[in-house]
C-alpha cells in the first residue's frame, strides 16, 4: 500500500486503532510509539473512585467517537491562516491543523544566526536526535493522566521543539497556534522547550476550535527545561470550541538559580483537564504557576498540580483564579512536596473561585508533604460570591448588571495576569476574556 492511500485509510480510522504502521519516522522513535500504545492498552480508564481523578466527570472520556485525522481543505487552510495571529510583534510562529504542520514563519533572521533551534518534531527527532532523546516525555506523567501521556506518545506525529543555546536572550514572544478542524477531530500537541544556561523565551500557545460547535478532542503534553541560570515564560490560552474534551500534561523542570513561570487560560472546551507538574532540581530554582479560567453552561474545568522541591533554597508559588457562572465546575487537585534534605524551602499555593451563580460548583484540594526541616509552606482556598457592594456601586452609575459582573471579574482575574509583565501579551489574554463574555450580554 502506498503512502498516499495508507493516509486516505487512516482519514477515516479511530484514535483507539493504534499508532499509524507507515511513518517516516526513525526506527527508535516508532519502537517507543508501539510500546507506548502497550502500555495505553494496559493501562485502566480513570474512574471518579481514584483520587486523582475525585470529582471529574470521567464518563466525558470516551474516546470512540474521535478519528485519527481530518481533511483540510483550502478553504479551511486559507481561515486558519488568517486567525492565526494573537500578538502583532513575534519572534516566530508555527501553525498546526491537527497534527499537521501548515505553517512556519521564522520572522526574526537572529534566531538562526544565534543558533536556535525552531522545528517541528519530525525535524528534530531526525537532525537533532541526541538531544531530543534526552528530553522528550523523560519524565513520567505522576498526577493521574499516565494512560493519556502514554496515548499522546503513541499517536503524536507533529509538535515543536524549540531550542536556545547557551546565554541568548530571545526578546520577542514566540508563537504557536493548534487547530481542530472537523468533526470528531483530534490532535496531539507537542511542545519540547529546552532552554540552555542563562537563555530567556517567552511562548505563547494557542488552542482553538475552526468551528466551535463540532466535538473534537485534544491530548496534548509540554516539557520544559530551564538550564541553569535560564528564564522561561510560557503561556496558554485555551480557546477550543464548546464540545471538545481537552487533556494536557506539563512538566517544568527548573536548575539551579533558574526561574520559570507558566501561565493557563481556559476559556473553551466542554471538558477540559489541566495536570501540571513542577520539579525544582537546583539550589536558587523558582517556579511561578498561575492559572485563570472562566466557566459557563456547563463547563468542567479539572486542574491537577505538584511543586516538587527536589533541593534546598528552592521557591514555587501557585496563583489560581477561577470564575464560574451558570451550572459549570472546577476542580483543583494540588500538592506540594517537598523533599528530604530540601531546607529552606519557600512554597505557597493559593486558589480563590468566585462564583457567579447559585448552580456553579467549585472543589479544591490544596496539600503539603513536607518531608525536610526550616521550610516556609502555606496553601490555602477559598470560594464566594460578588460582593453585593460593588455590584450596586457599578449598577448605581448605569452600568448593566451583565457588563457590571463582567467587570468585577475582569478585576478579580487582573491580579493573575498582571503578574505576565508582559503589556501585549496581558492585553491579548483580556480580550480572549472579553469575548468570552460578549457572547453572554
Amino acid at each position: 500500500m502506498s503512502l498516499v492511500a495508507h493516509d486516505e485509510v487512516r482519514q477515516a480510522e479511530s484514535i483507539l486503532s493504534g499508532p499509524a504502521a507507515l511513518r517516516d519516522f526513525p526506527d527508535w522513535f516508532g519502537e517507543r510509539q508501539r510500546q507506548a500504545w502497550e502500555q495505553f492498552e494496559s493501562l485502566p480508564s480513570p474512574t471518579r473512585k481514584d483520587q486523582p481523578w475525585r470529582f471529574s466527570s470521567v464518563d466525558l472520556l470516551d474516546l470512540s467517537p474521535f478519528k485519527v485525522r481530518g481533511i483540510l481543505t483550502d478553504d479551511q487552510r486559507d481561515e486558519i491562516l488568517e486567525q492565526s495571529r494573537g500578538l502583532d510583534d513575534v519572534a516566530a510562529r508555527l501553525i498546526f491543523a491537527g497534527d499537521q504542520l501548515i505553517q512556519r514563519d521564522v520572522v526574526s533572521d537572529q534566531l538562526q544566526q544565534r543558533r536556535v533551534i525552531f522545528q517541528p518534531l519530525e525535524r528534530a527527532m531526525v537532525e537533532h536526535a541526541e538531544l531530543f532523546r534526552k528530553h522528550f516525555m523523560s519524565n513520567p506523567a505522576p498526577l493521574g493522566s499516565a494512560k493519556f501521556a502514554a496515548l499522546h506518545q503513541a499517536l503524536v506525529s507533529s509538535g515543536t521543539f524549540l531550542y536556545i543555546p547557551r546565554g541568548v536572550e530571545i526578546e520577542l514572544p514566540i508563537e504557536i497556534f493548534h487547530w481542530l478542524h472537523g468533526e470528531n477531530a483530534s490532535a496531539f500537541p507537542h511542545l519540547l522547550l529546552v532552554a540552555d544556561e542563562l537563555a530567556k523565551v517567552t511562548v505563547i500557545e494557542s488552542f482553538r476550535s475552526l468551528d466551535r460547535q463540532l466535538p473534537g478532542f485534544a491530548c496534548g503534553v509540554n516539557d520544559l527545561i530551564a538550564g541553569p541560570g535560564a528564564k522561561i515564560t510560557y503561556v496558554c490560552a485555551q480557546v477550543f470550541g464548546e464540545n471538545v474534551r481537552a487533556l494536557q500534561m506539563n512538566t517544568t523542570t527548573v536548575d539551579h538559580d533558574a526561574s520559570a513561570l507558566s501561565l493557563n487560560l481556559h476559556l473553551g472546551a466542554k471538558y477540559s483537564r489541566f495536570e501540571s507538574l513542577s520539579r525544582l532540581t537546583g539550589e536558587g530554582a523558582r517556579s511561578d504557576l498561575l492559572a485563570v479560567s472562566v466557566a459557563d453552561g456547563t463547563q468542567e474545568f479539572d486542574a491537577r498540580t505538584l511543586q516538587d522541591h527536589a533541593c534546598p533554597h528552592t521557591t514555587s508559588d501557585l496563583l489560581y483564579k477561577n470564575a464560574l457562572t451558570d451550572r459549570a465546575r472546577n476542580i483543583f487537585g494540588g500538592l506540594i512536596r517537598v523533599e528530604p534534605h530540601a531546607h529552606f524551602t519557600d512554597a505557597y499555593q493559593k486558589v480563590r473561585n468566585l462564583l457567579l451563580s447559585d448552580d456553579a460548583e467549585a472543589n479544591s484540594m490544596p496539600g503539603l508533604e513536607i518531608l525536610a526541616d526550616n521550610v516556609r509552606c502555606s496553601h490555602g482556598a477559598t470560594s464566594g460570591q460578588v460582593d453585593e457592594e460593588e455590584l450596586f456601586y457599578l449598577r448605581s452609575r448605569g452600568i448593566p448588571p451583565a457588563v457590571a459582573k463582567q467587570l468585577i471579574v475582569a478585576g478579580f482575574l487582573n491580579e493573575v495576569i498582571a503578574r505576565l509583565d508582559q503589556p501585549a501579551i496581558e492585553d491579548y489574554l483580556q480580550k480572549l476574556i472579553e469575548q468570552k463574555f460578549a457572547h453572554r450580554l
